[in-house]
């Protein structure tokens, strides 16, 4: 199912050509026959990271909630808030205490790699490791504690990558990414309920398996391309030390 929908999703990029100009007689296109664009310059400049004034506006307001269900990992709180129209609505929110991940980068250019059933999917997924975070717990901590307990190895430094919000149209789950490298090994020691393999892959491999569409785990996509984007600055970066000197 997923592949179909790929695939239909490239047709449609492949026909927007088609749809988005008036082809004429002779196959050329002028600004006469193509479709009318916005004034960009009338819609309000984006502001990456930051809340923007214009954003005050989409803001709904909390009026009444309740805990509609509790679970192991997970509770469901039903919110009803007020609309930014004056209406209102309700909301189901999965509140989650979040997790740490990690890309675990060898010395070889290689990401250690975990292979495990999701049962929510019902088949084997490829991840980066990663694990809940405990009551309190500092995100850097949990994430050095799930790279030993699911591929056995040990960080000689790590740094913060980014965090992502996994799905924030219902849920508040954060994960904090993390790179580790200068890495040793001294055996894992996964949970009594997980059972995984851990595989060794180069980054490049990962990074085409990405955009190949063969990595569903949205952390693992992340993690992998922000990887590389860090390797290229700093390989660019090293590229322009020398070139100064």
């Amino acid at each position: 199912m997923a592949d179909e929908k790929r695939d239909e999703a490239l047709d449609a990029a492949e026909r927007t050509d088609e749809i988005g100009s008036i082809e004429v007689e002779d196959g050329d296109r002028t600004e006469e026959n193509a479709s009318p664009e916005p004034e960009m310059e009338d819609l309000p400049a984006l502001v990456l990271g930051d809340e923007a004034e214009h954003d005050a506006e989409l803001h709904e307001e909390v009026i009444d909630s309740e805990i509609a269900w509790r679970g192991k990992i997970f509770d469901v709180e039903r919110l009803q808030v007020r609309l930014p129209n004056g209406h209102t609505s309700v909301r189901d929110v999965v509140r989650h205490r979040g997790a740490a991940a990690v890309v675990a980068l060898t010395t070889s250019g290689k990401i250690a790699l975990v292979r495990q059933y999701r049962t929510s999917l019902g088949r084997v997924t490829v991840e980066i490791p990663a694990g809940k975070l405990d009551p309190g717990e500092d995100p850097l901590e949990c994430a050095k504690r799930e790279l030993k307990e699911e591929t056995g190895f040990v960080a000689g430094r790590i740094a913060y990558l980014t965090t992502i919000a996994t799905s924030c149209g219902f849920a508040d789950e954060l994960i904090h990414i993390y790179l580790a490298t200068q890495l040793s090994f001294e055996g894992a020691r996964p949970d009594d309920d997980e059972f995984l393999n851990v595989d060794l892959v180069p980054v490049g491999e990962l990074v085409d398996a990405v955009l190949d569409g063969k990595i569903e785990d949205a952390k693992t996509v992340v993690g992998a391309l922000a990887c590389e984007v860090m390797s290229r600055r700093l390989a660019d970066a090293a590229v322009a030390e020398e070139a100064g000197d």
